[in-house]
């Protein structure tokens, strides 16, 4: 049976980001965007850019609310 998810080989704990914004990203700003958690990990934290679950969920604004404003 293979490792939990979030288990790393190593016994530690894996990053998990899920990163909700309105709208939609460019590849390159996804890239970008990836680029940066990692090595933000990596620096402050010390866990390998490898190590890290990114998810970006571009949401519709028409389905996100601030109070009772839709951003769509």
């Amino acid at each position: 049976m293979g490792e939990p998810v979030g288990a790393s080989a190593h016994g530690g704990m894996m990053p998990y980001i899920n990163l909700k914004l309105v709208g939609k990203l460019s590849k390159d700003q996804k890239e970008k965007i990836a680029k940066e958690f990692s090595d933000t990990l990596l620096k402050v934290a010390g866990k390998p850019k490898e190590s890290l679950y990114l998810i970006i969920d571009e949401v519709n604004g028409e389905n996100w609310a601030k109070g009772d404003n839709f951003f769509g």
